[in-house]
């Protein structure tokens, strides 16, 4: 087992990993849409914030050896459930044809007022 640390991706704030990798798989913790290029920038809305959290989740892929096109599962949290049709037309935008396993759990509300969050797991490349 292995972590695996970008500076392309925000830092954990709290005690745990960007991501770790085991068996092959690339375990990616929950990404906000925070712009390490852009400390303290505006999130833009709801697809911007998509775009971004996914970029994250890219980011980490790579260092990992894995890449969006890998990705086996994805989990979306999402502040408010009416947000859900331009978060999922960023989604597509940003994967494509590949259409990974995913999961939307509508929230409350994330940390530091995001309205997007992302999860996910891929394949390491062979």
């Amino acid at each position: 087992m292995r972590t695996v640390e970008t500076p392309h991706a925000p830092h954990p704030a709290g005690h745990y990993s960007q991501a770790v990798v085991h068996g092959g798989l690339v375990f990616v913790s929950g990404q906000l849409p925070h712009d390490v290029e852009r400390p303290g920038g505006a999130p833009g809305d709801a697809e911007e914030q998509t775009e971004r959290a996914l970029r994250n989740v890219e980011a980490i892929l790579e260092a990992a050896g894995s890449g969006l096109d890998r990705l086996l599962s994805v989990t979306v949290y999402v502040a408010d459930v009416a947000l859900w049709p331009r978060v999922n037309a960023a989604y597509a935008r940003v994967l494509g044809a590949h259409r990974p396993a995913r999961a939307v759990v509508p929230v409350k509300e994330l940390h530091h007022g995001y309205l997007v969050e992302v999860q996910a797991v891929a394949a390491v490349r062979e």
